[in-house]
């Protein structure tokens, strides 16, 4: 069993980390373009498996596909970061190259692969790699929706001063500003979360969760890592071993939610062959307009992809 990391940056790096100390699969290739770079972090990944206690073997390689050949999913993470003052959008001309010439190599490799996209902005790339792959929207999803929940469980768990494993929660729509909020699907060990907090203080970490990304550029001056890597890792995981999680990840809809042919967050049901199913909730009015502002924001970035590809 083999899984793809393409690009060996923090993201990646951490993705190929969590994957290995967690044993998901046998082989962990991690590539990149730059000469020696992956090969450095895999050898130190391999080097770290006598300490933490893993048998995962971690390759990396230099722009060599060849290597990645029979990998069950693909994760790309390539990209220019987020810098201060940028917004995801911004990214889209640069990336939308990189991504496209990472999915062409990956699929001659690896033509049954499910395909999971860290890439920003986010929701286009993974428009993007779908546009290339030609692969079906089940194999063709994208990371978001697990680490903005992510970000929001663990913001909640510090308001509450209780164990994030206890929260959970349910945020779609677009990946940054525009997404989508549903305080009445989040729970804390089974409680509504509404009767826990109040809706100022509820409201500010709803806030705080859509400009999650960006919070942490102006600390650290660059994107986010470990979070990044690690909610790849688990969309990975659970496809490899067929968990059928239930997990919001971006994907193309084809009519629900009332929406067509744009790429959101949805919830899903997480297994082998990728999206096994699209979950549709029933949103109220409120929710659906913010579904709605989400898909017209992401409308107009995936106009502007088109227009570079023609």
């Amino acid at each position: 069993m083999k899984i793809t990391v393409v690009g060996a940056g923090n993201v990646g790096a951490t993705c190929a980390d969590v994957l290995a100390y967690r044993e998901i699969a046998n082989e962990i290739v991690l590539l990149d373009i730059k000469e020696g770079v992956a090969e450095g972090k895999a050898l130190d990944i391999w080097q770290k498996s006598p300490i933490n206690l893993y048998d995962s073997r971690t390759v990396g390689s230099t722009n060599d596909y060849s290597k990645t050949a029979g990998s069950e999913v693909i994760i790309i993470t390539s990209g220019l970061p987020r810098k201060p003052g940028m917004t995801r959008d911004d990214l889209i001309q640069t990336n939308a190259g990189i991504v496209k010439s990472v999915t062409e190599n990956v699929v001659k490799h690896s033509p049954d692969a499910v395909i999971i996209i860290v890439s920003n902005p986010l929701d286009v790339m993974t428009y993007q790699a779908h546009l290339t792959s030609k692969f079906p929207r089940n194999r063709v999803i994208g990371m978001a929706g697990i680490l903005d929940t992510a970000r929001y469980r663990a913001f909640l768990a510090e308001e509450l001063n209780v164990s994030p494993k206890d929260i959970q929660a349910v945020l779609m729509g677009g990946h940054g500003d525009t997404m989508v909020p549903l305080p009445r699907y989040t729970t804390v060990g089974g409680i509504p979360v509404t009767e826990l907090i109040d809706t100022e203080k509820l409201n500010a970490i709803i806030e705080r969760t859509k400009f999650g990304g960006g919070e942490l550029v102006k600390l650290m001056g660059t994107s986010a890592w470990y979070a990044p890597g690690a909610a790849a890792a688990q969309m990975a995981e659970a496809i490899v071993k067929d968990q059928r999680r239930v997990f919001p990840v971006c994907i193309k809809l084809e009519g629900e939610y009332g929406i067509d042919n744009c790429y959101l967050g949805v919830p899903v049901i997480l297994g082998k062959n990728g999206v096994e199913k699209v979950l549709e909730l029933d949103l109220n009015e409120e929710e659906m307009e913010l579904m709605k502002t989400s898909r017209d924001h992401v409308n107009e970035v995936m106009t502007v992809l088109d227009n570079l590809n023609k």
